[in-house]
C-alpha cells in the first residue's frame, strides 16, 4: 500500500464531512441571528405601543 495515496484518500474522505458541517455552522448561525433581530425589533415595537398606550391613559386622565 502506497502512504501517499493512502493520505490522499484520507485527507479527501473528511472534506465533504468538513464543508458539510461548515454549511451547517452557517445556516444556522444566520437563522439564530435573525431570530435575535426580530425579537428585538418586536420588543422595540412593543415598547413604543405600550408607551403610547400609557401616554394615552394618562391624557385621558
Amino acid at each position: 500500500m502506497n502512504m501517499d495515496n493512502f493520505w490522499f484518500n484520507a485527507i479527501f474522505s473528511v472534506i465533504p464531512t468538513l464543508v458539510v458541517g461548515l454549511f451547517f455552522w452557517l445556516v444556522m448561525r444566520s437563522i439564530i441571528r435573525m431570530d435575535r433581530t426580530e425579537r428585538k425589533a418586536y420588543a422595540r415595537i412593543e415598547a413604543e405601543e405600550r408607551a403610547k398606550l400609557a401616554a394615552r391613559l394618562i391624557d385621558e386622565a
